[in-house]
């Protein structure tokens, strides 16, 4: 899948939510609402636990993010303008991991892998709450990437 549609939707999210900038967690949630590779590596069940968590963000538990920015320690993300640090870097490790792959752009395993990554970003805190582990999703991409390449349907 195309980044567009999911980093459309995380800006719009962030917008709404009345963020200063688009975080992990947008990414993270534009892209279960938008992929269905993403979808696949959770599972039907797990998908709809980890969406309630993640409309929880700007309801509950997700208020103290408001008007803070996101920070992993590391440094700004030349051009990352209107991104969190971690989230320029995800979108960047993401655009690497396509090249390694030889893919001519990035799609939303990439970027999915890429955010799990980053254990202290907040799409990894959502990703906790919801009892996902990073080496489980790396493996549930690994699987989904395999079936897509065999041309099996990605479903849930």
């Amino acid at each position: 899948m195309e980044l567009t549609a999911a980093l459309t939707g995380a800006r719009r999210r962030a917008a709404r939510d009345r963020d200063r900038e688009t975080d992990t967690a947008h990414l993270l949630h534009s892209l279960l609402e938008s992929d269905p590779e993403v979808r696949a590596v959770f599972g039907g069940a797990r998908v709809v636990k980890l969406l309630g968590y993640l409309v929880q963000r700007s309801i509950g538990y997700g208020l103290r993010w408001q008007g803070a920015a996101e920070s992993t320690g590391s440094p700004p993300v030349a051009g990352s303008s209107g991104f969190s640090a971690a989230a320029a870097r995800a979108l960047e490790a993401a655009a690497v991991r396509a090249v390694g792959r030889g893919a001519p752009a990035a799609d939303g395993l990439d970027l999915l892998a890429s955010l799990a990554a980053d254990p202290d970003c907040r799409a990894v805190e959502v990703l906790r709450r919801s009892a996902f582990r990073a080496a489980e999703i790396r493996a549930r991409i690994e699987a989904v990437r395999a079936g897509s390449a065999r041309g099996e349907e990605v479903g849930n």
